[in-house]
């Protein structure tokens, strides 16, 4: 009986071998979610085996839920499982490749190792998937339900060792039906990244609009003095050309799920990204419209662009008052300053009076940059 009882409890304490008690570990941590302790041995051998197993197999169940559903940060996986998946690579991309979900089963349900951890699917592999487009494996994976995955499933919420989510990697993607299918599965848009291997604090929104900024297409368009009234009106005419397309339609299907849009446009503003500004201001006129939240007092239902064009006059007259308070200094940079805001709000006003109109236009034309076109093995990213 002695036995059994240490039996029991050593089953009960272990988590996937480390063999410590969870219930004593961060209260609300959703990887080490509280579950039923081991219960005391019975004195029938046959009802205590019946009984360890039942609470055990609660265990399991609990676990695999709260680790596939919540906000898992950071990751949980050992260097020795993502070694495994390094070292598997070269036979998942080829299915992944394919899209294949018969072949991606199989090699599931005969070799896991490096592809699943601790009751639910590493980031790795998911991550793979997007970076690979893999649409029907990914949705699989997401599900869970197919009987050769044994009950593991993929979190789209779920941190990987470099620091950043799912939704995060479909934005630098720019794919618009793996965004729909990580949004149809719970992800969330207001997860931003975290670690010494990216950019701090940077939301999947960040992503989509940066990477949109960088492409060479803008790059090699845009005039030189952002100063310039004239740089404005380029700017607008190349974001509603069809080549941008594709940026706008992603970027705008993240802002839709993203908090406080009005105080990251603001944010743009303040660091005179103009481009990003514009870009952002366009894809998501509609919700911009709707209000902020920007500031409790005053502007919690004002029309967004509303909000803006008063904290761009009410910044450029405070940069005025520095101006002339600062006898040499910084007069030059706070001149630049101004003149940024200046065209800030030229961006939104005319953003805010003609913006419907040219999402008409938009909308009208379809893209003209083949895909693979946009991602060659070096392309740009905002994430790192």
């Amino acid at each position: 009986m002695e036995i059994m009882h240490k039996a029991t409890e050593s089953a009960y304490d272990e988590d996937n071998g480390k063999g410590k008690d969870v219930s004593s570990t961060e209260e609300n941590d959703p990887w080490n979610p509280s579950y039923r302790c081991a219960p005391r041995p019975c004195k029938d051998l046959t009802d205590n085996v019946k009984l360890m197993k039942e609470v055990l197999r609660e265990k399991h169940v609990l676990f695999a839920v709260s680790r596939a559903t919540q906000t898992i940060v950071p990751d949980r996986t050992p260097q020795s499982v993502n070694d495994a998946f390094v070292n598997k690579l070269p036979r998942l991309v080829p299915i992944l490749e394919k899209d294949s979900v018969r072949l991606f089963l199989n090699l599931f349900k005969h070799d896991s190792v490096g592809l699943a951890w601790g009751f639910v699917m590493t980031p790795q592999t998911f991550n793979q998937m997007i970076v690979q487009n893999a649409l029907r494996c990914a949705k699989v994976a997401l599900e869970g339900k197919a009987p050769e995955l044994n009950g593991h499933r993929a979190n789209p919420n779920y941190m990987n060792s470099r620091g950043y989510f799912p939704l995060h990697q479909a934005a630098e993607m720019f794919s618009a039906d793996m965004i729909k299918l990580l949004f149809h599965y719970g992800a969330s848009a207001n997860l931003r990244t975290s670690g010494p291997e990216v950019i701090e604090g940077l939301l999947p929104l960040h992503v989509a609009v940066e990477n949109a900024c960088q492409h060479k297409f803008l790059e090699e368009n845009l005039l030189p003095d952002k100063e310039n009234t004239d740089y404005v009106y380029r700017l607008i005419q190349l974001v509603c050309l069809p080549e941008m397309k594709i940026f706008l339609d992603t970027v705008r299907l993240i802002a839709e799920r993203t908090d406080d849009l009005v105080a990251e446009v603001w944010k743009y503003i303040k660091d005179g990204k103009l481009a990003e500004t514009a870009v952002l201001l366009l894809a998501a006129q509609k919700k911009i419209r709707m209000g902020s939240c920007l500031k409790p007092d005053g502007y919690s239902k004002a029309d967004g662009f509303a909000v803006l064009s008063n904290l761009c006059t009410e910044d450029a007259v405070a940069i005025d008052l520095k101006i002339t308070q600062n006898r040499v200094g910084k007069k030059q940079q706070l001149k630049a300053e101004k003149n940024l805001r200046r065209m800030a709000l030229m961006l939104v006003i005319a953003i805010s009076e003609a913006g419907e109109a040219l999402d008409s236009y938009i909308r009208a034309h379809p893209e003209m940059v083949p895909l693979q076109q946009l991602f060659p093995s070096t392309h740009y990213s905002a994430i790192s």
